[in-house]
């Protein structure tokens, strides 16, 4: 027999836009991030908590963001990617100091039932190497190289005492 499923009208906020963006990502394996019009879009549709009630908007912009300073809430259950895009957080990301204990998942008792599959589905996407993710795209880890040219006809030794020269 069938376990009955558990329907919960009092799903929070953060979670309701947690579950709308990774709808998004498992419906959309190939794209790395989604807008906050289209995460607002998925959270109508999806009617988590029957209605979508306006908390979930400020969820989606600030409260469950890592990367933007914490207002009150801490979340680190959303990326920041570029403004006004978004995609899950992942252990690794970059957080704002504030928000280093934040919540990063819905609990699975806290989900109605039909989502609580999103979990294991987070689980293995959150540690995969995702395609369209380089280091390129990582702006420190871009320049790598970028300065070779300034002692190209020297060693990296005399480079180093050339510029140190007439130093006290």
């Amino acid at each position: 027999m069938s376990k009955p499923a558990r329907v919960r009208s009092n799903v929070g906020v953060a979670d309701e836009a947690w579950i709308a963006v990774a709808g998004l990502h498992r419906k959309n394996p190939k794209s790395s991030d989604f807008s906050i019009d289209e995460i607002m879009r998925e959270a109508y549709a999806l009617r988590v908590s029957g209605e979508v009630r306006p908390g979930v908007y400020v969820h989606v912009v600030q409260h469950c963001v890592a990367n933007r300073p914490a207002k009150p809430a801490k979340h680190r259950m959303l990326f920041e990617t570029s403004e006004g895009r978004r995609r899950l957080f992942r252990l690794g990301d970059a957080a704002h100091p504030d928000r280093l204990n934040g919540k990063i998942t819905p609990a699975r008792e806290e989900l109605p039932s039909r989502h609580e599959d999103l979990l294991d589905w987070y689980e293995k996407w959150s540690r995969e190497k995702r395609e369209f993710e380089t280091e390129e795209e990582d702006p420190l880890l871009a320049l790598r190289g970028s300065g070779k040219h300034l002692w190209a006809d020297e060693h990296a030794d005399d480079y180093v005492r050339r510029l140190r020269e007439g130093w006290s």
